[in-house]
Formats: C-alpha cells, sequence, structure tokens
C-alpha cells in the first residue's frame, strides 16, 4: 500500500531544505557564498530545521528502500539504486557542481575568467577545494544514499523473507509503549557522544565516520518501521501529542544547553541527549502528524514528488549563482532573501519543466525514469 504521506513529508522536506540552504547566505556560518551582511536573527529558526531536516530525509529514504525491494529482488534492486543514484551523481559532479566553484572563486577573487576558461583551467581537474573538479558538494547525500542502500541489501533481504525475526519481534514489543520508540535514541546519543568529537562532520565520505554510521542507522530505521507496518504507524498517530511536547520542551533545554554561560560537570553527555532526543521527538512528530493529514494523494504532489529529485541536484547551484549576482546590489535582507527563493524554486523548475522531464535521454541523468 502505498503512503502518501511518506511522498508529501518527501516534498516538503526538500521545499524545506532550498529555505535552509539559501538561509545559509545570511547567517554566520561556512558556506561556500555568503551575502555581504550576516543576520543573527536567522540563526534560531535554521537551528530548529538543523537539528532534524537531514535526519528524516535518511528516515524517509529507507522506508523507500522497503517499498522499492518489495517489487525487486536484491541484484535488482542494486541495478535499480546505481541507475537511479550513481548516475545523477557522476553527471552532477561533471556539469552541476562545477558552476558553483566557479562562481565561488569569482567571488573571493581567485578566478576572473569565463566559464570555458575555468573548465579548461589545469587548476580545475584537481580535488575541490584546490580545484573545481572531483567533488560532490551537496550532492553527498545521494552518495551516502547509494553507499547505505547496496550495502544493507543482504540485512534488508533478511528482514523481508523473515517476518518474524528477531529484531521485529523485539520493535513490536518497544512500539506498544508510549515512548518504546525513544529507544533508538540510545546508540544516536552513544555516536553524539563518541563519533563526533572524534570525527567531525564533513561528508568527504573518507574518515566522515560520524555521518556514515549515524545515517546509516536512521536509514536502516526506517526500513524497520515501514516493516512494521501499520502497527508503526497507529503508534506514531496515537503518540503524536506526547512527541510534539517532547520537541517543544527538548528544542529550548538545546538552545540553553550550547550557551556558553551554560557550564557545570557532564555538560557534553547532557547535550549530546538532548540533542538526540530533540531530533527523535520531531522526527516521530512528523510522522505521526504526517499519517494523520498527509495521507492523501493530490495532482500537485503527483508532478512535486517526481520533481523533487531533480530540484535537490539544480538548486544549489541555482542560489550559488543568484547569491553572486544578488549579494552586493545593496538590497535589505528580506528582498534579497525573498528573490533567493522564489528565484531558487522558479529557475530549478524552469530547468525541470523544460530542460528535463519532457527530454528521454536527459531524464535518467536526474534519477528519472524514461
Amino acid at each position: 500500500m502505498r503512503r502518501y504521506d511518506l511522498d508529501n513529508l518527501r516534498v516538503i522536506a526538500f521545499g524545506l531544505l532550498i529555505f535552509y540552504h539559501v538561509g545559509m547566505v545570511f547567517v554566520p556560518w561556512h558556506n561556500h557564498i555568503k551575502d555581504v551582511n550576516i543576520h543573527e536573527g536567522l540563526v534560531l529558526p535554521m537551528l530548529f530545521l538543523n537539528q532534524w531536516r537531514l535526519s528524516i530525509l535518511f528516515v524517509i529514504s529507507g522506508m523507500g528502500t522497503y517499498f522499492a525491494l518489495s517489487k525487486r529482488t536484491g541484484l535488482q534492486l542494486a541495478k535499480e539504486r546505481i541507475k537511479r543514484l550513481l548516475i545523477p551523481l557522476l553527471f552532477g559532479m561533471a556539469f552541476i557542481v562545477p558552476p558553483q566553484v566557479y562562481y565561488e572563486w569569482l567571488d573571493k577573487g581567485l578566478f576572473d575568467g569565463n566559464y570555458i576558461d575555468f573548465y579548461l583551467d589545469k587548476s580545475f581537474w584537481k580535488p575541490y577545494p584546490e580545484g573545481g573538479a572531483i567533488s560532490w558538494h551537496h550532492l553527498w547525500f545521494v552518495l551516502y544514499l547509494l553507499i547505505f542502500s547496496l550495502v544493507l541489501i543482504p540485512f534488508f533481504l533478511h528482514i523481508v523473507r523473515n517476518p518474524e525475526a528477531f529484531i521485529i519481534k523485539k520493535l513490536r514489543y518497544l512500539i506498544n509503549k508510549s515512548f518504546g520508540l525513544f529507544a533508538f535514541i540510545i546508540p544516536l546519543f552513544l555516536f553524539e557522544c563518541y563519533l563526533a568529537p572524534a570525527y567531525p562532520s564533513t561528508h568527504a565520505l573518507f574518515g566522515d565516520w560520524f555521518n556514515l554510521i549515524n545515517y546509516g542507522t536512521l536509514f536502516m530505521s526506517g526500513f524497520l518501521f515501514i516493516s512494521l507496518k501499520d502497527v508503526f504507524w497507529d503508534s506514531v498517530q496515537m503518540n503524536k501529542h506526547l512527541y510534539l511536547i517532547s520537541g517543544l520542551i527538548a528544542f529550548p533545554v538545546l538552545i540553553l544547553l550550547s550557551s556558553e554561560n551554560c557550564n557545570f560537570q557532564g555538560k557534553t553527555y547532557a547535550f549530546s541527549l538532548v540533542k538526540v532526543f530533540n531530533c527523535w521527538s520531531w522526527i516521530l512528530c512528523i510522522f505521526g502528524y504526517g499519517a494523520t493529514y498527509l495521507n492523501r494523494s493530490s495532482r500537485f504532489l503527483s508532478y512535486a514528488n517526481e520533481s523533487v529529485y531533480p530540484l535537490y541536484i539544480l538548486h544549489q547551484t541555482v542560489i550559488v549563482i543568484l547569491c553572486y549576482y544578488i549579494k552586493h546590489t545593496g538590497w535589505d535582507f528580506g528582498l534579497k532573501f525573498s528573490l533567493m527563493v522564489i528565484g531558487t524554486f522558479g529557475f530549478s523548475i524552469i530547468i525541470y519543466e523544460f530542460g528535463i522531464r519532457r527530454l528521454r535521454w536527459i531524464r535518467p541523468l536526474f534519477g528519472l525514469k524514461n
């Protein structure tokens, strides 16, 4: 049975991702290109999104893998994942990411020629940041999904073939408890405490052990949850208000603990615990309310569900280019932010509609079926 709430949540999550990546231009965090002014007022909503936005996408992706595997053998799934993930990744690294590096270099005064000169320059063919090639930038998400999808196939096949497997029985037991699903924060807490400090996030694959293990666990969790079928959905719907209250309490506590003025023995462990509790509360809350209100189809969803992957591939490049041309205009923050959001959605949809969706030979390059 198709879960339209998952389709709706996937579209909403990627839509929020565009707002988030536009916001990265204006907050005091590292980004490939920045506005001339920093806007501290944007930090709090950005922090709120940052706590769960990627985590829920990996959980949803794990759920989607269950549906994909239910119609395929393990080998067929591997071929399908390579076709829909590896091909867009390689195409994106060759043609979508390089313009980001070009405009970043123009912005920082590292290059002053045209794009063709940049692409043919010998420095381009070095790994980023020294060069413009061999970088996946925002497409790291696609790379990690590909790795998780292939590496976990034996485990997923075991779960599909053994619906009464030990781990499934334990999950059914946990899910009948109001806070049962919060057992999943135990491994996430351990990763946050011991892996995150030793292996800071880089998205570079090699040595990025915290992200690989943390997001891999979330991806696997999504597969396990969907394996429980209605048992999972009934539980998150029944407890959705509890999850909402948990998140509303945890996020302010997290902000308090992140303050430099808040110091006490064991703060690191307390911060890590509240961080993963907050993240998990919002993920379960979103699934609960999504199952209640979003499990329905629409014409918009049919269009958006197919377009979301190409738009994800395109959006970061559009943001960098728009920022380059808008940042020195002298316009205020509200106008810049609005134009960048509207422009990112607008240009990405135009490229998708007239340059991708209708052309059979281009569709596979953006992960779409012919």
